[in-house]
């Protein structure tokens, strides 16, 4: 279940990150951007069901770490696609925290590095958690917790009877009794009535253009829920197509008037459609005869409430389509060629053959793009892994050592490159390496 206010700051974070992939883009433009998703950050308001979800993929699918507390492993795309922040966060000075349901009440800010990462202790914990957070979600519990998720999402969505019955629409209110518990729903606007997310015939959002009403529990004449009723015994109620009758739930709910049909599907009582009636809760009035027909849904209780239309294609559903498109950067030729060079070192790491054009590949990328430094890490770590062409290894070596003195940004860079080659060399890796099925 999302909010109008999640899509406010989804669009907010999408504008702010094309304008950061977008070659020469205007500082002030991106600060005023940066700002606008600060602003929509801090005033989420109460997080819906799809923010506390969103918070949930952060800190694991992107920002994930897993292991003991003190020596974590990163497994997040968005530690492992950023060099930098995948040495920064395993520093002591970034908090780390057991990964649990808590989570999700912890917001992020894309705009700078997370003072705070969860770690999961193995990919079974981080199972067990998502499904504690979806044995919560509405679509689970139902009920009025479910219903107030909906009311308070202010979209469409639908909440389901145990009946099967599912009532599609914008919610607005929810009655309920002393105990707490949800006796009446009602939507605004237009409603479509499904079972199995299959539109009913005759009850779609042309139908039931003004809103939807009906009440949710037991009827007092029979302790039997509503819905697993037989026809004998609807009748033995006075429930008879064609006949007045007068239903009152253990709620105190009235509902009175002639009945015109019973509607079944897989041998459950899903509506009951009356002309000339009147519903009433105490003085107030639900339902007035002059309204005209009254389909009353019928159910012990709201099983599940889900995000969405029950029938999208019948309610017309339309996902909303961002008009701003993101910056796609052309590939020059020169970038072209530099791309085609790492195809070759790929070919030959994969291939294991080849290695005496590395020497030929590493003089290209020295002639013609003097700036890149990434491709000589890769082709160093084949010459070290495979102890190949020394003289070649050493020239790189040193050209790597000069880079890596240049700017700070590359001395950590590069020095974590060192790192890793080495440790692909140590024997543990290389049997581990062989081991695999691969």
């Amino acid at each position: 279940m999302s909010s109008k206010k999640d899509f406010e700051l989804y669009q907010a974070i999408r504008h702010l990150s094309i304008l950061k992939e977008q070659p020469n883009s205007d500082p002030k433009e991106v600060e005023e951007a940066t700002k606008l998703v600060e602003h929509r950050q801090k005033n989420l308001g109460e997080p819906s069901e799809m923010a506390l979800l969103s918070r949930l993929h952060w800190w694991t699918v992107e920002y994930g770490l897993i292991g003991t507390l003190e020596n974590p492993k990163i497994y997040g795309a968005g530690l492992l696609s950023s060099i930098g922040e995948s040495v920064s966060c395993l520093e002591p000075q970034v908090k780390k925290i057991s990964y649990s349901i808590d989570a999700a009440n912890v917001p992020f800010d894309i705009t700078t590095k997370q003072p705070q990462l969860f770690v999961c202790r193995d990919f079974k914990h981080l199972a067990d958690v998502l499904e504690e957070f979806a044995n919560k979600m509405a679509f689970m519990v139902g009920g009025l917790e479910g219903i107030n998720k909906a009311i308070e999402c202010k979209n469409v969505a639908s909440c389901e009877y145990s009946s099967g019955l599912q009532v599609s629409s914008i919610f607005n209110e929810v009655i309920t009794d002393e105990h707490h518990s949800p006796i009446y729903l009602r939507t605004t606007g237009k409603t479509a009535l499904a079972f199995r997310n299959k539109e009913l015939e005759g009850h779609g959002i042309d139908y039931h253009k003004e809103g939807f009403g009906s009440p949710i529990g037991k009827w007092a004449q029979s302790s039997t829920s509503p819905e697993l009723l037989t026809n004998d015994q609807l009748h033995a109620l006075g429930i008879v197509e064609g006949k007045k009758a007068k239903l009152e739930f253990v709620s105190g709910i009235m509902v009175s008037g002639k009945v015109e049909k019973v509607l079944r599907r897989d041998g459950k009582l899903l509506l009951i459609t009356f002309s000339n009636c009147s519903a009433k809760y105490g003085d107030r009035v639900l339902f007035d005869p002059d309204w005209g027909t009254y389909d009353m849904a019928v159910g012990e209780r709201i099983s599940s409430v889900f995000n969405g239309a029950a029938d999208k294609d019948a309610y017309n559903q339309v996902a909303l389509v961002l008009k701003e498109r993101t910056i796609k950067v052309p590939s020059d030729a020169k970038r072209k060629r530099l791309e085609n060079l790492y195809a070759q070192v790929r070919k030959i790491r994969e291939s294991k053959a080849g290695y005496e054009r590395l020497g030929e590949i590493w003089e290209t990328q020295q002639a013609e793009h003097p700036d890149d430094w990434l491709l000589s890490m890769e082709i160093f770590e084949i010459l070290n892994t495979t102890d190949q062409q020394p003289e070649l290894k050493a020239k790189i070596e040193k050209f790597l050592s000069t880079k890596k003195a240049s700017t700070k940004d590359l001395s950590t860079l590069i020095s974590w490159g060192f790192r890793l080659v080495e440790y692909h060399k140590k024997p543990e890796y290389q049997a581990t390496l062989h081991a695999s099925p691969k």
